[in-house]
């Protein structure tokens, strides 16, 4: 009876999360209100020079994003209100937990279950939750070539972005926020993951092109601008990228 009891209270969890989780992209995806998204910066290195950068951060700073989005969102559906009010949140002083590497199913499991528990914890902006939580852990490119790979979460609206803490990378910053701020409304990725490649025809902006190369854009969840069948560069600013068809449906943005 006691196992019984046991299995009948998982499956109203299991029917719980799973209900909760198919309200709340419905209600994010339907575009009748506009999503609140909160951008938290956190000092990945603890450096002075990433330090002085996020104190120079503002709303401006992420407007282009705001911009961005609501006019690929109009180039789909007559939107009336502003599909997205993207506001810098305090700074967060703890890094957010890393995603395993390799790691097998249970792993990743377990571990976006931390992070959104880590997100609710840390979530340090005042006044009524936001819609979407966005960490940008910022490094400083004089140490750091490189930094670890960004993500979204569906499931608990909140993404992490690892970038480099120069007002010279700002706005190729904020084409990967925007890439991950779409993660986060069950958008995928259109691109090779073992080559960053963008995928032909989903991952490219203008896949009717002729000839094919180079192309001038990159869609957004393809990543990169293709220049041939195995050259891709990474876009400078959000007016080098579209939202594609493929992710517009994903979306909700297109039927």
């Amino acid at each position: 009876m006691l196992r019984k009891l046991r299995i009948l209270i998982a499956l109203l969890v299991l029917f719980f999360v799973a209900g909760t989780a198919a309200l709340t992209r419905f209600q994010t995806t339907d575009w009748n209100n506009t999503l609140y998204v909160s951008i938290y910066p956190v000092n990945g290195d603890k450096s002075p020079a990433t330090t002085n950068y996020i104190k120079s951060l503002s709303h401006v700073s992420f407007a282009d994003i705001e911009q961005y989005l609501a006019r690929q969102a109009l180039s789909y559906r007559n939107i009336q209100n502003k599909p997205f009010a993207i506001t810098l949140a305090p700074e967060v002083s703890e890094v957010p937990p890393a995603p395993p590497r390799d790691g097998n199913v249970l792993q990743i499991m377990v571990w976006s279950m931390k992070m959104r528990y880590w997100a609710w914890a840390h979530n340090s902006q005042p006044g009524p939750d936001p819609d979407i939580q966005l960490y940008a852990v910022y490094y400083d490119p004089k140490v750091y070539g490189r930094v670890g790979h960004s993500f979204g979460l569906q499931k608990g609206l909140v993404g992490v972005v690892y970038a480099f803490a120069s007002h010279a990378e700002g706005k190729r910053n904020n084409v990967v926020i925007a890439h991950e701020l779409l993660h986060t409304l069950g958008a995928t990725d259109k691109y090779d993951l073992s080559t960053n490649q963008p995928i032909f025809p989903i991952g490219y902006a203008d896949p009717d092109q002729q000839p094919r190369y180079p192309q001038r854009r990159a869609e957004l969840m393809g990543g990169r601008i293709p220049i041939t069948a195995h050259r891709a560069e990474q876009p400078e600013h959000l007016r080098q990228t579209v939202i594609g068809k493929v992710t517009a449906i994903e979306i909700g943005l297109l039927n």
